[in-house]
């Protein structure tokens, strides 16, 4: 039996797509939301993140959604912060061209990017890469691969696609969507069963759900609440018959994890 490691790499999930992830002494931010209300959506569970949730070497934007490219939070990040944001974002989204204090890089799948010890890596996403969902403008959905001592997976929104494990390729951690802010996910998206079968394509030696039980719908919570709370531990029960031998650790919002894996 190979002895259980931890990977020198640990992840906070602050709720939603935000999480912090530290690597070879770098802080690495993806999608920051820090808003406890977003146009028709609540935060219905965990606290809005700390202070230290601001502090980042680097932070990556997968997407010009408003709930992962969200002004008012970057705007909030501290001055020279690097951000890396989809490539025509400075374009389609004016009010990003006011985050002057920020060092801001346009990448596009294919592209690396040094960051300290780091090396980040551009990945596609299948998602809708418009601003709005009615917007006539597109910019490339994006996930990223942070490689230091380990290899961290940030898939930012996305459904599966056949050349998502070609393009990652072997990772030791992977933060998968599982969930969302509303009941129903259409293409571009992954639920628990989709982030299940990823987790097979993938094969890292851990997995952290991310992208559920935090904003919800005003009023949905007393419809379909179990929508809200389900994608999670679904996405863990999922996965031990999928992928058995990924560890899944499903932190609570602001929790920290070492992920432990066999080596």
């Amino acid at each position: 039996m190979k002895e259980a490691k931890k990977v020198p790499v640990e992840i906070t999930w602050w709720g939603h797509a935000t999480c912090t992830i530290e690597d070879s002494n770098t802080r690495v931010l993806t999608d920051p939301l820090f808003a406890s209300r977003l146009a028709h959506l609540r935060r219905r569970r965990g606290a809005l993140p700390s202070d230290e949730a601001r502090r980042a070497d680097v932070v990556l934007v997968s997407h010009l959604h408003a709930d992962h490219l969200h002004l008012p939070s970057l705007e909030a990040l501290d001055p020279g912060t690097r951000l890396l944001i989809p490539r025509g974002a400075l374009r389609v989204v004016p009010g990003a061209r006011r985050l002057r204090h920020l060092h801001v890089t346009e990448v596009a799948p294919g592209d690396g990017i040094r960051v300290g010890d780091l090396l980040v890596r551009v990945v596609p996403a299948r998602h809708d890469g418009r601003r709005l969902p009615v917007g006539p403008h597109r910019s490339p959905a994006l996930g990223f691969v942070i490689e230091g001592e380990a290899r961290t997976y940030f898939a930012g929104d996305t459904g599966l696609f056949d050349t998502m494990a070609d393009w990652v390729g072997q990772v030791e951690v992977a933060l998968l969507p599982v969930g969302g802010w509303g009941p129903f996910l259409g293409e571009g998206h992954l639920d628990a069963g989709r982030a299940a079968r990823a987790l097979d394509l993938l094969a890292p030696r851990a997995a952290i759900p991310v992208h559920y039980g935090t904003y919800w719908p005003i009023g949905m919570d007393a419809v379909r609440p179990h929508e809200f709370h389900a994608p999670g531990d679904e996405f863990v029960r999922l996965a031990a018959v999928a992928a058995p031998k990924v560890a899944v650790h499903k932190p609570a919002h602001g929790e920290r994890v070492r992920p432990e894996v066999a080596r």
